[in-house]
Parts: C-alpha cells; sequence; structure tokens
C-alpha cells in the first residue's frame, strides 16, 4: 500500500465526509476512494468511519488518526521549507575529512568558515583512507588521485618535498653531498601513524639501481615535530615544501640534497557524486579550488 497516498486519501475524507466529493478531489472514483479506505481500516484495526446511506462521520478512532495525520503533514511540510532553504543556501554541518599535513591549510578553513558562518565545519585530520560514503563525509581532502566512480574528484595544487636541516647541525655533522651519505647523519622519519610504515624519501635510485636506505634516529607520526626538532639542530628531515619555505627563506634551515630529489604529489578534495551537490558542498569546493589552484 501507498501510506502516503492512502493518508492523504483518509484526510480528504475526513474533511469532506463524503467519498464522491474526495474522489473529485483527488482525481479518483468513488469507489477507489472507498476501497482506499477500506483497505486503511483493514491494516490498522479499526474503523475510521460510521457510514450509513444518509451520512458518515469519523470514529473515536478516526478523530484520532486524523489528528496525527495532520502532525504527519504538518512535518512533512516543513522538511520540504527546510529543504527548500537548503538547496538555495550554504547552511548546516560539513564534515571535511584531511591528511595530518592539511594542518597548514587551517588558514584557507578559518577564511571558509568567516565567509560562511551557517555552515558548521567538522574538521577530521587523520592519515587513514576513510570510507567518504560510508563514514558521512561531505568531502575529503587527500594527497594523489582515487578512483571511486561513486566519488567526484577536484585536483588542487601540488607540492613537492625538501630536505632540510639547521645552519648549526651542517655547521656540526658537515653537508651531505650524495644520498650515501645519509648512512652517517640522523635523520628524522615521518610514520604512518595508521599502517605504521616509514614514509619514503623520494631519491632518484642511485647508480647501481638501488634504492636509498635511509636511516631513522628519530620518527614522529606528524610534521610539525620534525620540522622543530629539525630546527632545533637534531637531524635532517624530509618536509612538503609550503611548510618550509618560509623557514628557509629566513635561514633557520637549509636545503640539502636538492639535485637528488625528484617528487610531486597533488592535493585532491572529492565529495560523493551527485547530480545537484549541496549548496554546503558546491561553496566548499569552489572556495578551496579557488585559493589551492
Amino acid at each position: 500500500m501507498d501510506h502516503f497516498s492512502a493518508l492523504s486519501t483518509f484526510v480528504r475524507a475526513a474533511e469532506t465526509l463524503s467519498f464522491t466529493e474526495t474522489g473529485r478531489r483527488v482525481g479518483l472514483s468513488s469507489s477507489a476512494v472507498g476501497k482506499a479506505i477500506a483497505r486503511l481500516e483493514e491494516e490498522l484495526g479499526v474503523r475510521l468511519f460510521h457510514r450509513s446511506t444518509r451520512a458518515m462521520t469519523l470514529t473515536a478512532e478516526g478523530s484520532l488518526f486524523l489528528e496525527r495525520c495532520n502532525r504527519i503533514f504538518a512535518e512533512f511540510e516543513v522538511a520540504k521549507h527546510e529543504l527548500t532553504l537548503a538547496a538555495g543556501k550554504p547552511q548546516g554541518k560539513l564534515r571535511v575529512g584531511l591528511p595530518q599535513l592539511g594542518m597548514k591549510l587551517m588558514p584557507h578553513l578559518i577564511a571558509f568558515q568567516q565567509k560562511y558562518p551557517e555552515v558548521e565545519l567538522e574538521l577530521e585530520f587523520s592519515d587513514r583512507l576513510v570510507n567518504v560514503i560510508e563514514e558521512g563525509f561531505d568531502a575529503v581532502m587527500r594527497i594523489g588521485e582515487v578512483e571511486d566512480s561513486r566519488l567526484t574528484m577536484r585536483k588542487l595544487n601540488g607540492y613537492s618535498h625538501r630536505l632540510v636541516a639547521s645552519p648549526s647541525y651542517l655547521s656540526e655533522r658537515g653537508v651531505p653531498i650524495r644520498p650515501s651519505d645519509l648512512s652517517k647523519h640522523s635523520c628524522l622519519r615521518y610514520r604512518y601513524p595508521t599502517s605504521g610504515k616509514l614514509d619514503p624519501w623520494p631519491f632518484v635510485v642511485k647508480a647501481g639501481g638501488g634504492v636509498v636506505d635511509v636511516p631513522a634516529s628519530a620518527t614522529a607520526n606528524a610534521i610539525e615535530p620534525l620540522l622543530a626538532m629539525a630546527e632545533s639542530g637534531l637531524g635532517i628531515a624530509c618536509i612538503p615544501d609550503f611548510f618550509v619555505e618560509d623557514i628557509v627563506a629566513q635561514g633557520r634551515l637549509v636545503p640539502v640534497l636538492e639535485r637528488y630529489v625528484r617528487d610531486h604529489r597533488t592535493f585532491s578534495i572529492l565529495w560523493p557524486s551527485s547530480r545537484q551537490p549541496l549548496p554546503k558542498i558546491k561553496v566548499f569546493v569552489e572556495f578551496m579550488a579557488a585559493r589551492l589552484s
């Protein structure tokens, strides 16, 4: 049974107290209205109308049911109104997943919140591969490209890594000339919090074809501690360029082995595919793309 249509027919019949008039209003014959009411009564297990050849009135159960139906339709109208508003104005909770290094994007996220104060940002920073749809994310920002037919993707800015160390460290330990020299240095490595694996340093392979073995004197599962240790003279760190460009310009860190580093990674923003994404998602994507493309 189409319950919504059945309830609508019942409410019309309760208003008119006439199957003939109800049928005229809803585009059914009076017999079709009568059958619809009979099916509804059978499902509910009560009589909704007293019927006679002269008149039709609501039973006590029918009056109670009418009150509940009116509430249902009132709530439905409120919901329609709210959705109409939501379809035209960015508002409501926006759940966004970001990688750990996305902390560097906070100035952009703050600017977005200031421009769209009726959008409530819910940010989750994690390097694990979240399931966008099943975990209820409105959008996620990831490193690299993702193949998922359920998601729409837009590429943002790319970035590279730089190997950096403090002037005091290089003065004391010497400047590495080639990647193999790192075996004699203190190297500060990033460890993925979910897998526990070390992030490989992006070197061109050695002439013999082998992979450069980078020792780890200290590890961290966030960029900021590695940056702090490098600035304190504890070793060489591999840091995304947008984290260190100002620090390098100020002379607090010095790049090393630049000719050996070959690295380019891309930020992407993804959201559930839809013919008409919600305004809050649409403006978020456009805002971040304008700032990061």
